[in-house]
């Protein structure tokens, strides 16, 4: 997924009212963008920290400017923050047969509903056997200190994430086919583990899927100013 116009260094100022963000750019003016994230963004958002943004396509758009990237100053990898970019990452990676077992040859739709009203991020039918069902998260969250490190999910307590957890589970229960994809939008992380002490309830809603029978999976990426592509996967520890 390459960014449709080039990208613009600046210092975090402060990040502020979750969707919000005061950057200085390098040209020294000081902007207003938009935080397409609602986690925590622990350990990213601390002021002077590298980002990265985008200029919007619109100039009647409110904010003219998006926050997407950060560079963790700890290991110096870049860190996608934009949320709403993992779908199109998966899809390409998808269609480029690198999401493994995901269906060969599936029609892949978008935003399906599903479950207790909940809408599934892709449905990949295949031409034999049952459609599976695939919720995507976005891992951005690094505590550990000391190499390998791991990317933790969720960051933030997510009543939304476990919900989508259950509806997964139902699938597998009536027969279906679910699947959890954690994207981990960073190059410094070797596996993903559930952050419990986080969230309990979506450490237990996962073990509880897991033995229902979904499917959990995880994907690096490549990330750089120019755009964000998935890359080999990685470990899941439940």
């Amino acid at each position: 997924m390459l960014f449709p116009a080039p990208l613009r260094r600046g210092a975090l100022v402060r990040r502020y009212k979750r969707f919000l963000a005061d950057v200085d750019l390098e040209s020294g003016e000081r902007v207003v963008a938009h935080c397409p994230n609602p986690g925590s963004m622990a350990g990213l958002a601390e002021p002077d920290t590298e980002v990265w943004l985008s200029p919007a396509a619109n100039p009647k758009r409110k904010l003219q400017w998006t926050w997407e990237l950060v560079r963790d100053a700890a290991t110096g990898s870049f860190v996608g923050i934009n949320t709403g970019r993992a779908n199109a990452i998966v899809e390409e990676a998808l269609k480029a047969g690198r999401v493994e077992p995901a269906p060969a040859a599936a029609a892949i739709r978008r935003e399906v509903r599903y479950g207790t009203g909940s809408r599934v991020d892709f449905l990949l039918t295949p031409e034999a056997g049952p459609p599976c069902h695939l919720e995507v998260k976005s891992v951005t969250l690094r505590r550990s200190q000391a190499a390998p490190h791991a990317g933790e999910f969720p960051d933030a307590v997510t009543a939304r994430g476990a919900r989508h957890l259950r509806d997964l589970a139902s699938v597998c229960t009536a027969g279906g086919r679910a699947m959890l994809l954690y994207l981990v939008q960073r190059e410094d992380c070797a596996a993903v583990r559930l952050a419990a002490d986080i969230d309990p309830a979506y450490a237990a809603a996962a073990k509880a899927a897991r033995e229902a029978g979904v499917e959990f999976r995880a994907l690096g990426c490549r990330i750089s100013p120019r755009g964000i592509a998935a890359a080999g996967p990685l470990p899941v520890e439940i």
